[in-house]
């Protein structure tokens, strides 16, 4: 489950917001969030997003099924577009969690696999309508980059630290790029609808990045 994040200025969204957005109260300090009612938004969010897609989500919806205050949702999150991304976050850490198993490549492996089967379900197509929303809208854009890739990014960096540490992964090369060379296929896969997204495409793929990376 993800954890409460801290949330870029509303100055810096505000300069790249989009309609929606731009009608989206500011957060503003104030009580603590209750975790009841975090999680009640984050399941009604996943519920909707499943249901009737990003575009048709909307803050009054997700209230409506929470049963949590639309003006409590926009104290707590900016736009639809943040609370999605948690309901993202949230549903990949239970299908892509990333293990510690001494090897990296198992490591890899798993994680992988768990992506795949996001990205191959009903959450991974909503998923990809918000990274073609990312496309035009700045704001939309930061939430994906700042919050969902970041801290997918920070979990599974560790994974390739060990990695090294063993000898199994050569020091010299950027991690940030041999990150891209194992989970970058995945969304490629997702967003042009060309190969599989399946256990054994996940396998396939940390194979020949692990055999490049190795030698």
């Amino acid at each position: 489950m993800s954890t409460p994040r801290q949330v870029p200025s509303t100055t810096a969204r505000s300069a790249a917001a989009s309609p929606e957005t731009e009608l989206s109260p500011p957060r503003r300090p104030g009580r603590p969030r209750s975790e009841r009612a975090r999680q009640a938004v984050i399941q009604a969010a996943s519920e909707l997003l499943d249901e009737v897609g990003l575009r048709a989500t909307t803050a009054d919806r997700i209230a409506a099924r929470s049963g949590v205050s639309k003006a409590t949702i926009y104290k707590w999150w900016p736009s639809k577009y943040a609370v999605a991304v948690d309901a993202f976050l949230s549903e990949m850490a239970g299908t892509a969690p990333a293990p510690d198993t001494g090897s990296a490549r198992e490591d890899f492996r798993l994680t992988l696999r768990g992506l795949m089967r996001f990205y191959s379900g009903a959450s991974g197509r909503v998923f990809a309508q918000l990274v073609a929303e990312a496309q035009t809208d700045p704001a939309v854009a930061a939430e994906l980059r700042d919050h969902l890739v970041a801290e997918r990014r920070s979990l599974v960096a560790p994974i390739w630290q060990r990695g090294v540490a063993r000898g199994e992964l050569p020091a010299q090369v950027d991690p940030e790029v041999g990150l891209d060379l194992i989970f970058g296929p995945a969304m490629y896969r997702l967003m042009a609808g060309h190969a599989p997204l399946t256990d054994t495409a996940a396998d396939a793929i940390v194979d020949a990045a692990m055999c490049g990376l190795s030698r």
